[in-house]
């Protein structure tokens, strides 16, 4: 008797698990895990809307003709030659760091490449970040002139910062750890803080130094400037996509790493058609001879050996926009390989 009440236990309980699974199946089947919302539409539309900074030199910035160049900007590139074979089919979206978020969630772009710091915050509250393109940090500018050599020197002094960015954030904690006065002077416009920056209305002017050193080179003395010594914070700078599109999310990602794989592997712009000979099986999936990798994002197998082609690696890209040899001259640093000793990893592509 026993036996058998411990028996119709257990057959109930496999019963209860049966139904459970086959619920879950069925909600799963209702609902892809990997929806290609984005991906499709932008393929229907045949041109990748782009959010980017609305200029900043070495990152985004147009010239005269509307032509876009810079590292934000390669990227959106990269991402227009993975699905078109085509890094001008891109429609630039020139949006500010107040209004890029709203933006994005808007829907108005299918991706943010806009020097945008990832955090918590807002990774929860307004898309999925898909990587690091530019490691950075908050540093401060000032005239040679004011004789401040130390952001420590900075003790009430008047401040150029963006309102509703993590620079103004970053600044009240170094201000309040270092039992210093703040004294910010706000704006929400570069262009508006830089020409007050450089009328003398501030002291210094703050954010990524990365940015620093690109404002520099549109002053009216840029020798005449310099940017201090103190990195103040982390600013993981990366690109950005609707939260929700796994799919569209791989696209950019793996863009992203394709660069990097590219730059550590030896292939460039220059020998990418040669790679496809090369015996090394990384390289050969890096170029589409071997594997599926295109047909598992719903691209051409081709899609790394299209990006490199029409855009280059990330090294490339980095000497060509941002590099000791352009008039911003950052050294790689820790935007270096890691086999340099920098940060940049990007996973296989396998």
């Amino acid at each position: 008797m026993n036996w058998q009440n411990n028996n119709n236990k257990r057959t109930f309980v496999r019963v209860k698990y049966l139904s459970i699974v086959a619920l879950v199946t069925a909600v799963l089947g209702a609902a892809p895990l990997a929806s290609a919302a984005i991906l499709d539409d932008v393929k229907k539309r045949g041109v990748l809307r782009c959010g980017v900074n609305s200029g900043l030199v070495g990152f985004a910035n147009a010239n005269s003709l509307g032509q876009y160049s810079g590292l934000d900007v390669d990227l959106c590139q990269a991402v227009a030659s993975a699905i078109f074979n085509d890094p001008e089919a891109v429609e630039y979206v020139p949006v500010t760091a107040t209004t890029r978020f709203d933006a994005l969630i808007a829907g108005q772009f299918d991706m943010l490449s806009r020097n945008t710091t990832w955090t918590l915050s807002r990774n929860t509250s307004f898309g999925d970040f898909v990587g690091v393109n530019f490691y950075d940090g908050q540093g401060f500018m000032v005239s040679k002139r004011s004789g401040i050599r130390s952001a420590l020197e900075l003790d009430n002094a008047p401040i150029c910062v963006k309102r509703d960015t993590t620079t103004e954030l970053n600044a009240v904690d170094f201000f309040k750890v270092s039992n210093m006065r703040y004294r910010p002077v706000y704006f929400e416009d570069d262009a508006v803080l830089k020409a007050a920056y450089d009328e003398g209305k501030c002291v210094a002017m703050t954010t990524d130094r990365s940015g620093l050193a690109a404002q520099r080179t549109t002053l009216a003395e840029p020798a005449a400037h310099v940017v201090l010594p103190e990195v103040i914070s982390k600013e993981p700078l990366g690109p950005m996509v609707p939260a929700g599109e796994s799919a569209w999310a791989n696209v950019v990602r793996w863009s992203l790493n394709c660069m990097i794989n590219a730059e550590e592997m030896g292939v460039t712009s220059a020998n990418v058609a040669k790679a496809a000979d090369s015996s090394l099986p990384a390289v050969q999936r890096l170029v589409g001879v071997d594997g599926d990798s295109g047909e598992l994002m719903g691209l051409s197998n081709k899609w790394c050996a299209n990006i490199i082609s029409h855009v280059g690696n990330y090294g490339e890209s980095y000497d060509r926009n941002v590099g000791p040899d352009t008039p911003i001259g950052l050294e790689r640093g820790v935007n270096g390989l890691w086999t340099n000793g920098g940060l940049l990893y990007a996973p296989p592509i396998r």
